[in-house]
């Protein structure tokens, strides 16, 4: 309502302490409460006028006169809402009945043979455009190899990587100078 949180409350009445004075600050509080108990009694009043209001105009009949003429079962939506459940639920894995298609089967297996035929075809040459490139590639000479760039050259006895230290193993303590 109004957004005040526990420290606001807290600075106002302090502040009501200081201004008002300890001796006169629960006359002001109760005079306060009397005033919030009236206001909303007031408001509570309005409301209930407003509603006599709509109900003798009729505005709450003509409420729900439109509820029920756009209610989804008057205007079909709840076979609709059904239909979606039963889509939802629906697995194409596990057919309730099986259809007899067997011409309409054949026509779309042979369809179906013809697009393989086709698209192994298209694999084919494919293949065999790559392996003539290929092939081509290999007929051209290359020019001469470059050089390997040398490794760094290792110390004898120098370790190669820094290892971790094992868990068990103790640190090395240093040197005390005398």
């Amino acid at each position: 309502m109004l957004d005040i949180g526990w420290t606001e409350l807290l600075v106002i009445g302090v502040v009501a302490l200081i201004v008002v004075g300890p001796k006169d600050l629960p006359g002001m509080f109760r005079t306060l409460g009397q005033f919030t108990g009236k206001m909303r009694r007031m408001a509570r009043d309005f409301q209930r006028a407003m509603d006599d209001a709509a109900d003798e105009s009729g505005v709450k009949q003509t409420a729900s006169d439109l509820k029920t003429m756009t209610s989804s079962k008057n205007l079909g939506l709840d076979k609709l809402k059904n239909a979606a459940d039963r889509f939802d639920k629906w697995e194409p894995t596990k057919s309730a009945k099986p259809a007899d298609t067997s011409a309409a089967l054949g026509e779309n297996t042979a369809k179906l043979k013809e697009n393989q035929a086709l698209e192994a075809q298209k694999r084919l040459a494919a293949a065999r455009a790559s392996r003539e490139a290929k092939a081509a590639e290999a007929a051209t000479p290359a020019p001469g190899p470059e050089p390997e760039p040398r490794a760094p050259r290792e110390r004898p006895g120098a370790p190669t990587a820094r290892a971790a230290r094992p868990k068990n193993m103790p640190k090395k303590k240093p040197a005390r100078g005398r």
